[in-house]
C-alpha cells in the first residue's frame, strides 16, 4: 500500500485545493468524499473540515498557494455563509483564484437557475446542485486549471 500511495502522489497534477464545509455546518461526510475523490485525481487537498469561516478559506489559500477553493454546504445557508467572500479574497491578493461552491446551498427549494446566478454575481466562478457527483466538479477542475 505505501509504494502505491507515493505513486499517486508522483502523479499529481501540481494543482492546490483548499476544500471545506463553510459556516455553522457540520456535516462531515460529503467533504471527506469529495477530499478522497480530489486527491485520487491527482490534486494536493488541503481539507479544513466542517464549521470554516471565510477567513480560514482564505488564510490556508494564501498559506499554500492555492489554485482553487471549493466550498461545501449541506445544511442550507451557504448563500448567507458565502456573501462577500470574494471581496475579502480580492483584498487579500487572491484576485482571480478560482471559487467554486456546491451542496445544498440555499434554503428551500429554489430553481437552481437563479441560485446559480445569484453566486455568480457573489464571484463565484462554478456552483454545483445538491447530489453533483465529484466526477463533474473534477472535470470543471481540470478545465478550468488547465489540467490535462
Amino acid at each position: 500500500m505505501r509504494g502505491r500511495r507515493s505513486e499517486k502522489m508522483e502523479q499529481g497534477n501540481g494543482k492546490k485545493l483548499v476544500i471545506g464545509v463553510i459556516g455553522a455546518d457540520v456535516h462531515a461526510v460529503g467533504i471527506r468524499i469529495l477530499e478522497y475523490a480530489f486527491r485520487e485525481a491527482g490534486f494536493d487537498v488541503t481539507n479544513l473540515g466542517v464549521m470554516v469561516s471565510q477567513e480560514e478559506f482564505i488564510g490556508a489559500a494564501l498559506e499554500t498557494a492555492a489554485d482553487a477553493i471549493v466550498i461545501s454546504s449541506l445544511y442550507g445557508h451557504g448563500e448567507l455563509d458565502c456573501r462577500g467572500m470574494r471581496d475579502k479574497m480580492d483584498e487579500a491578493g487572491l484576485d482571480g483564484l478560482l471559487l467554486y461552491v456546491g451542496g445544498n446551498i440555499v434554503v428551500g427549494k429554489q430553481d437552481f437557475v437563479d441560485v446559480e446566478k445569484r453566486f455568480h454575481e457573489m464571484g463565484f466562478d462554478r456552483v454545483f446542485p445538491p447530489g453533483t457527483p465529484p466526477e463533474e466538479t473534477i472535470y470543471y477542475l481540470k478545465k478550468d486549471l488547465g489540467v490535462d
